[in-house]
């Protein structure tokens, strides 16, 4: 005998769950595809794990978890009335009562309950359902969706909490005075992610990741020492302090500190004068040209005509988010990750692997994005409605609605103070912050990485006057570069402008947009000034036993298969003041960039000497390494056992002397091999099996797990480092590290013809990273097309000389 529907939906309420105050709903989205209530089919609520499904998905959900019981959303548009009233905002936010009226249409909502596998479907409401059943789909009804619930409360005017400690800070009057660039942590090498002390002045390196990124985590530790409880990020200052970014150590959070321009003044950063002179010049000088920069990079005024289908689709802006949809429209127009999530993984696969909650995992989130991009399903006219409620007939200025990338953001940004919140951010930063989790998250299977195709490997030579050389390598995903403004191949042309400027200022003229001249600079010179010579002063030679002036020249052992180029239009000028360069860049669709291959050590050359001569052997039972060395070496985060060796060979002589023997010996082919005092020690060493576990945990293998243990002297964190800077090991691949090799068979990097077309660019307007708009403008399907959020169109005039990040596609040979 067959169940009536009520019978087989009571067969099946231990299924059925209510929800909690802390459950996450979803029912605005489906967590595998962009699917929503109004879709063809409409959403379906799992009444167990309230994760919500598509039409053509929540099969998928059924087979892997069982779960029979779906409340059944389906959204039909009403027809719009003409006399819809408008309501004046009374909160700085959109979507919440109060807030901006965005004159979307309404919708009608219809439920259903429905019970898989047959979709038997009973409606709601009605009081003949199980009070279970009611009291679970009113609760998910009245509760604010987890998709929209995060972005509406991040819409809202961020306001930082004043510091406890700002307003009695004590500074120490030590005579320090910060310069307005040239800066370096005090403890290492670092130049970025610095922070100023605001108590004793001292400049130190940020927070190091667990993955071995980031900083070295000076300033961390020198809080640790000293109780100093405020710094603030150097590079986010600007004149009027707004955009700052203060850290309260004690209290673990980012902060306002109200007399921020007296704390940064004491350390002859004075911002009074500032912004009465040089600031609002550098604005004026910008703002001259700010609408142009708009105009030319949207392509205002062309006739562009909107493009649909696969890889057309848009994204929706979920309020200063282009940053991140103008870099992942040029990711996924890679064929590392075309085939990564699309061609290579579905949908189901992805899914099938995720764990329970689908919309943390980056894989499947990764894989979402991929379908809603590339599939061409979402990428459609958007349907006009009549008076009556009838779609309107498309027209070719049609516009899509483009897809709204919620949960992938989530999953990108967790854990990430920045990119978390609703404030525009630097698309470089975001970039390299996706190929880190992208890169972590193949972790398991190196070669799946499609991050591996931006790798590629630099190398420096060093020469100090005895004419000896140190050759020295390190892995990057973007080649920044600087731009020669003297190297402009209109000079002419812009001193012209320049004496035309204040005539025209003192006649009380303005200057027309196309009376503006901007220095014009080949890419190559850009390219040139990577590889030239540079100096370096304080080098210690340990041919000439002392500190002296080195030249640096770069180039790179290996080529991408994606080489990106960062162009630095933001500088610190003189007196603190932020500025971008106004500048444009002619930039070819080929480069040859084969000679800046470098090729090690070459015929002729000397390495500079250890400090203890090859053929003199340390007696291992008579030395052993300095501890204080070993740890603040560790501290900027080299290897745990090249920092013994290094201590070792330097006769423990001190840190710098131990760091230049570092330096000049990380690609020795025994580097890794333990001490000889210390190697049945090593081997005889008690591993923690709970340590085991947890790098196993990680992802690791138990073999490679043990390995780094007993390298790293049994610490986690030392051991996770080894393994990332040696990922050969997870391999099985062995390679030979001389100085000579040009390392082309590294595992994870690429490597081939030094020959680029242009594929992409992304372009910035505005004053800083952290404010304006970003756009992308992608070669595909023989040309140039335009993405700018949900708005996607074919190219008329791609402003290829004004880019903030080119992306360039090896030609194979």
């Amino acid at each position: 005998m067959i169940p009536s529907p009520m019978e087989l939906l009571r067969s099946h309420l231990s299924k059925v769950r209510i929800p909690e105050p802390t459950n996450r709903i979803y029912k605005q989205e489906c967590c595998i595809s962009f699917d929503t209530p109004r879709s063809e089919g409409g959403l379906y609520v799992d009444l167990c794990s309230f994760l919500a499904f598509g039409k053509e998905y929540v099969g998928w959900n059924y087979e892997k978890t069982g779960n029979p019981v779906y409340l059944h959303i389906q959204q039909r548009r009403k027809p719009v009335r003409e006399d819809r009233p408008l309501k004046k905002p009374t909160l700085l936010a959109i979507g919440m009562e109060g807030g901006f009226d965005n004159q979307e249409p309404e919708y009608e909502e219809t439920y259903d309950i429905v019970i898989l596998p047959d979709y038997v479907t009973l409606p709601f409401p009605s009081v003949e359902l199980p009070e279970k059943v009611r009291l679970a789909v009113d609760s998910i009804l009245i509760a604010e969706g987890a998709e929209r619930k995060g972005q509406l409360a991040s819409w809202t005017a961020e306001k930082k909490k004043v510091s406890a400690y700002a307003m009695n800070l004590q500074q120490m009057n030590n005579g320090v005075v910060v310069p307005p660039s040239g800066w370096k942590c005090s403890k290492c090498d670092k130049t970025d992610n610095l922070w100023l002390n605001l108590t004793d002045g001292m400049i130190l390196c940020g927070r190091r990741n667990w993955d071995g990124s980031g900083g070295n985590n000076h300033a961390m530790e020198h809080y640790k020492e000293t109780n100093y409880p405020l710094a603030v990020k150097l590079g986010t200052i600007n004149a009027d302090l707004d955009g700052a970014d203060v850290f309260s150590y004690p209290e673990d959070d980012s902060v306002e500190d109200p007399l921020l321009a007296q704390h940064l003044a004491f350390f002859g950063i004075n911002f009074s004068s500032l912004q009465k002179t040089e600031m609002t010049t550098a604005e004026r000088e910008l703002d001259q040209n700010i609408n142009f920069d708009w105009n030319r990079i949207q392509e205002s005024g062309q006739e562009v005509e909107p493009l649909f289908g696969p890889g057309y689709t848009g994204l929706v802006n979920l309020g200063n988010s282009c940053y991140m949809a103008s870099t992942m429209q040029v990711v996924f127009s890679t064929r590392s990750f075309i085939s990564r999530y699309y061609e290579k993984q579905s949908l189901k696969m992805a899914y099938e692997m995720s764990p329970a909650d689908p919309t943390l995992d980056l894989n499947t989130q990764l894989t979402k994005l991929a379908y809603g991009l590339l599939s061409g399903k979402y990428s459609f006219p958007a349907q006009e409605m009549d008076e009556v409620g009838d779609c309107k007939t498309t027209t070719s200025s049609a516009k899509q609605e483009g897809i709204p990338p919620r949960m992938f953001k989530t999953v990108i940004a967790a854990n990430h103070p920045e990119f978390s919140s609703m404030r525009q951010q630097d698309a470089l930063e975001f970039f390299q912050h996706l190929l880190d989790q992208v890169e972590r998250g193949n972790a398991e299977k190196p070669g799946f990485d499609p991050s591996r195709s931006f790798k590629f490997i630099v190398e420096e030579r060093l020469q100090c006057p005895s004419g000896k050389v140190a050759y020295n390598k390190r892995t990057d995903n973007i080649l920044s570069l600087n731009i020669p403004l003297h190297d402009a191949t209109n000079k002419d042309q812009l001193e012209a402008f320049h004496k035309m400027k204040p005539e025209k200022n003192l006649e009380g003229k303005e200057i027309a947009n196309d009376e503006i001249v901007r220095p014009r600079v080949p890419l190559e010179a850009c390219l040139a000034s990577f590889s030239a010579p540079e100096e370096v002063h304080g080098f210690y030679s340990t041919a000439l036993n002392a500190k002296t002036t080195a030249i640096k020249t770069a180039g790179l052992v290996t080529f991408p298969d994606y080489l990106v180029l960062h162009m630095r239009k933001f500088v610190m000028g003189e007196g603190w003041v932020p500025k971008k360069l106004d500048v444009y860049i002619d930039v070819p669709d080929i480069i040859d960039i084969t000679h800046m291959r470098s090729r090690g050590l070459q015929p002729g050359e000397e390495l500079l000497p250890e400090t203890v001569s090859s053929g003199e052997k340390m007696e291992p039972t008579n030395v052993a390494a300095s501890e204080d060395i070993v740890s603040k070496l560790s501290g900027m985060g080299f290897n745990y056992l090249h920092c013994q060796k290094a201590a070792i060979n330097t006769s423990n002589a001190g840190v710098e002397e131990a760091m230049n023997w570092l330096l000049s010996h990380m690609n020795d082919p025994d580097i890794d091999d333990p001490i000889s005092h210390d190697s049945k020690t090593v081997e005889l060493m008690s591993i923690d099996e709970t340590s085991v576990e947890t790098l196993i945990s990680f992802g690791f293998q138990e073999e490679v797990a043990r390995k780094a243990l007993k390298t790293s002297g049994g610490s986690i964190e030392k051991a996770t480092d080894w393994i990332f800077s040696h990922p050969e090991v997870s391999s099985s691949v062995d390679t030979d590290a001389t100085s000579s090799s040009t390392q082309a068979g590294d595992p994870g990097v690429p490597d081939g013809s030094g020959r680029y077309k242009l594929m992409a660019l992304v372009s910035h307007m505005g004053t800083s990273t952290q404010c304006g708009h970003y756009v992308a403008h992608v070669y595909k399907d023989g040309r140039w097309v335009i993405f700018n959020d949900s708005k996607v169109g074919a190219s008329v005039n791609p402003p290829k000389d004004m880019g903030y990040l080119y992306f360039f596609e090896r030609i194979d040979s």
